[in-house]
């Protein structure tokens, strides 16, 4: 191609827009939430159920290390904002509130129900074993199989 010339373009490459694949529908979510700083996580705890105030679920979540996430925090977004009350200023939308709770104390917290939930597994299991008889003793086994049908006949 030579310096004088000019790369033609045809007319309908210049005002056709870029062909992009068209984006699928995504219903609405209600509880969407803002991003959540490095080493938090952000969850919504319940404030409220069927018209009462669940004080006791909030207190209790405030009390294990979550903190109520003020929509003065992130002023650049529009999240849904309790207007008026004793939470006036937080995050929250039909009886929730959003709430922070750094990550380390959020992994304890699964650790701790974890070793919970093994200890309870393992009482039962003890119990079992203490009620068998020898002429029928009972396997523990932890797997779940599936079967289909059965033979032919």
């Amino acid at each position: 191609m030579k310096k004088d010339e000019k790369k033609v373009t045809s007319r309908a490459a210049e005002t056709r827009t870029k062909t992009e694949r068209p984006k699928e529908y995504k219903p609405p979510s209600s509880l969407d939430a803002p991003p959540a700083p490095d080493g938090f996580r952000h969850r919504w705890i319940r404030a409220e159920s069927q018209g009462f105030i669940d004080g006791k679920n909030v207190y209790g979540r405030l009390r294990s290390g979550y903190e109520l996430v003020r929509a003065d925090q992130y002023s650049d977004s529009d999240y849904p904002v309790i207007t008026d009350g004793k939470y006036a200023g937080i995050i929250g939308v039909g009886g929730l509130l959003l709430a922070r709770i750094p990550e380390e104390l959020a992994q304890q917290r699964v650790d701790y129900q974890r070793k919970q939930t093994e200890g309870q597994d393992e009482a039962v299991d003890n119990d079992l074993l203490k009620e068998q008889h020898k002429s029928m003793p009972i396997d523990i086994d932890r797997q779940s199989r599936v079967t289909f049908g059965g033979t032919k006949k």
